[in-house]
């Protein structure tokens, strides 16, 4: 889905248009630029500040029609605080809340990027177009009545005025593409289940291709041979056949072991024979929000080129009650050898990744694999959804993780593992079952996951609460938020990138 907002660069000196919109601090100060686009205008403004008691604080605005002599007719300033405190992500923030205020205009937008003391450097202002991008993002390729007002897609030219346009279009060009990526996965998030199935889904992934992606997908057929048993029955009750996707990303030294990306795809779930309630299970179309990032971030690492090896790998199903589909009580053989008996089969999301995890495992030998999974209610239970949860036998990767959710506001939280947890899912009839019982329950399903990971250092990732559903923000104002992409690249660039 296009966007509706166009984005550039402009130089300061370009003249303002339509919509102005400047910055100042919490002392209601203005740059040198927009103290000179505003003119004489400048004590008006701040006559309406006071009016309308606006302080400068960040990330609030001032929205007034444009005083007598400004070329522009419509201005909106934004408060950045206390500019000796701002962090790299307000700038995302600001762009965010921009977006917010801003109409469809024919008459287009000109951003000053400056602050009270200097202009913005040229990644303060392509994180300022990212947020704006991400904002004005939305789904409604299936309305044939379009709305107008403040549900209407937002349509603007919108010039952003820095000092460098060649460094900031350098600066932006990574980002966008990561943008892109976080709109692919919220754009799969959101579509309706009778759409998306996994043939489709995998038909989807399959675009990357076209940007240097190698693509296998694997069927029935292929699955069957290699031993999915716990992916396969999962999809068994339905008409639409699962399959797995395996995107590569060859971008590193050659021969280097690549990171390995994981996805929980589930496209629609039931429940299965243990058939979840009616109410609210149309969101179950969401439950492959871990399948949706892991592409949405080869999107990423492939159209940025990133100097890495990366490997994508989803697993793909429907969880149908037909009558052929799996029961309480079954025993499963997944790839690793490994027997589970199916005590419930709504906990359908740990079979998939278990067959997934073991391929990753024995085909690619990562040098670390981070799965994304919207595996339980019990991780909401926890941590609302301001949190994923974070399950890792690694030390190192768990706080690379940690730093780089603070960095990019995508933040996890770690939980535990240890042998007392364990103990839960040991079966009387198999090697393992597929629940613990009420208590834990996200970490007995993490710990489920780590039997089939050897001694990869490893990391899982539960998105229920932040994948869809989540409240929306001052950057995402979708069901499917998308969540995971601008994480994970951000873990990539910051410790598995070779350096440029």
């Amino acid at each position: 889905m296009p966007d509706a907002v166009k984005v550039g660069f402009v130089p300061v000196s370009t003249a303002s248009r339509g919509t102005l919109v400047v910055f100042c601090d919490d002392a209601l100060k203005f740059g040198q630029a927009a103290s000179k686009a505003l003119g004489s205008s400048t004590a008006l403004v701040k006559r309406a500040a006071a009016a309308n008691q606006f302080k400068g604080k960040s990330a609030t605005t001032l929205d007034i029609l444009a005083p007598e002599g400004l070329k522009a007719n419509r201005l909106i300033v934004v408060g950045a605080g206390k500019t000796s405190a701002l962090k790299s992500s307000d700038f995302l923030k600001f762009g965010g809340v921009l977006a917010g205020k801003i109409r469809s205009d024919n008459g287009g937008v000109t951003i000053i990027a400056e602050l009270p003391s200097a202009m913005m450097g040229p990644d303060q202002s392509a994180a300022l177009a990212s947020g704006i991008r991400l904002r004005a993002y939305k789904f409604d390729r299936y309305k044939t009545r379009k709305k107008d007002g403040d549900d209407a897609v937002l349509r603007a030219d919108i010039s952003i005025a820095v000092a460098d346009v060649a460094a900031a279009k350098k600066a932006f060009a990574p980002v966008n593409h990561v943008v892109d990526g976080v709109i692919i996965a919220r754009d799969l998030v959101n579509e309706p289940p009778n759409v998306l199935y996994p043939e489709e889904f995998a038909r989807r992934a399959s675009r990357l291709r076209a940007i240097g992606v190698g693509i296998n997908v694997l069927d029935v057929k292929a699955m069957t041979k290699l031993g999915m048993g716990a992916l396969l029955g999962v999809g068994q009750g339905s008409a639409r056949p699962s399959r797995t996707v395996v995107m590569r990303w060859n971008g590193g030294k050659k021969g280097e072991p690549p990171v390995a990306f994981i996805g929980k795809g589930v496209c629609f779930d039931t429940g299965g024979i243990s058939i979840k309630s009616a109410s609210g299970m149309e969101d179950m179309k969401g439950d492959m929000g871990g399948a949706a990032c892991v592409v949405g971030l080869m999107h990423a690492l492939a159209s940025r080129k990133a100097k890495v090896n990366a490997v994508g790998v989803i697993g793909l199903v429907e969880n149908m009650p037909d009558g052929n589909a799996q029961r309480p009580g079954d025993i499963v053989t997944s790839m690793s050898g490994q027997t589970i008996e199916i005590i419930n089969t709504d906990a359908e999301g740990r079979l998939v990744l278990a067959d997934v995890l073991w391929y990753v495992t024995r085909k690619f030998k990562p040098k670390v694999m981070v799965d994304l999974a919207t595996l339980t209610g019990a991780i909401m239970v926890a941590l609302g959804t301001a949190h994923a949860g974070l399950f890792s036998n690694n030390d190192e990767l768990s706080e690379r993780l940690t730093k780089a959710g603070l960095e990019t506001g995508e933040r996890v939280w770690r939980m535990p593992l240890a042998p007392e947890y364990d103990k839960l899912i040991d079966s009387q009839f198999a090697d393992m079952k597929n629940t613990g019982g009420r208590y834990g329950g996200s970490i007995t399903a993490a710990q489920f996951l780590q039997r089939f990971i050897d001694d990869t250092p490893w990391a899982h990732l539960d998105i229920a609460g932040t994948a869809m559903g989540a409240p929306k923000s001052d950057i995402n104002q979708s069901w499917g938020s998308g969540f995971g992409v601008r994480l994970l690249d951000r873990l990539v660039a910051e410790h598995y990138e070779t350096q440029r």
